[in-house]
């Protein structure tokens, strides 16, 4: 059976590939982050910006949120692995992490945003954003401690979304279902403006 048919079986049957609040063929639930939010490198500096859901639309992306607890950041390490492996075009793919440091081990939130800090200062590209009080968390009803995954579509349509660690026949099949996105949906004319 081809990846394609299982991944849209998956999709088309409730629950099997849902995040509590997030529902496939709908925008991501509004989500404003103003405490912290996006973190942004120019010129060596790294500093903080408001980030809100409704910027995920231009680019097929991949949003990961993520308890920032190493247990969590774990729970789909092998879908970053894969993710990283097919080495997707960063004009026409995104991803963005955003990690719940009010969901960490009391005492550990500074050195998890270190870490990000770190990440984000050896690829520039990659889109963080802080949510140091659990707004996403809350609002796309996700479980505490862990690690979810959605795909959104060029127009910001969740095409996929699951709140736990990805299965490998799950890995497989949201990387498939990414491919499949960036064929569907135009080159961008300039991408240093799609980022």
């Amino acid at each position: 059976m081809k990846p394609y048919l299982l991944l849209l079986i998956s999709l088309l049957i409730p629950g099997l590939a849902a995040a509590h609040g997030v529902e496939t063929g709908k925008p991501l639930p509004p989500v404003f982050i103003a405490n912290e939010g996006e973190l942004v490198m120019q010129h060596e500096t790294l500093s903080y910006q408001r980030w809100s859901s409704q910027s995920l639309t231009g680019k097929v992306r991949m949003v990961i949120h993520v308890a920032g607890r190493l247990s969590a950041k774990e729970q789909n390490a092998p879908l970053i692995a894969a993710i990283q492996q097919a080495n997707f075009s960063r004009s026409r793919f995104q991803t963005t992490t955003i990690v719940n440091t009010d969901d960490a081990i009391p005492g550990s939130a500074i050195f998890v945003e270190r870490s990000i800090k770190s990440s984000k200062r050896e690829a520039p590209w990659q889109h963080f954003v802080i949510d140091s009080s659990g707004v996403a968390q809350n609002s796309w009803q996700l479980t505490p401690h862990g690690s979810a995954v959605m795909l959104l579509d060029a127009r910001g349509l969740v095409r996929f979304a699951r709140d736990g660690a990805l299965t490998p026949q799950e890995v497989k099949q949201a990387v498939a279902l990414i491919n499949q996105m960036l064929s569907d949906a135009p080159a961008s004319s300039d991408a240093a403006l799609s980022s």
